[in-house]
């Protein structure tokens, strides 16, 4: 799984709100997502899943 550590809601690095985004080949289950979410310890923590030609995104 990749996992990216982003700065939302700003244009300037190392400003706004720390968020993990971590992208997987399938979907993982409540209690897996749950638990890194946790382990980030970070407000939001996105997962996204590619369906076509898109992206699926769910927060934890």
């Amino acid at each position: 799984m990749k996992q990216y550590i982003v700065d939302a809601f700003t244009d300037k690095p190392f400003h706004g709100n720390p968020a993990a985004v971590c992208v997987t080949e399938r979907w993982l289950s409540d209690e897996t997502m749950q638990a890194i979410a946790a382990e980030n310890n970070l407000a939001e923590t996105a997962f996204a899943v590619k369906e076509g030609e898109r992206y699926r995104i769910r927060l934890r």
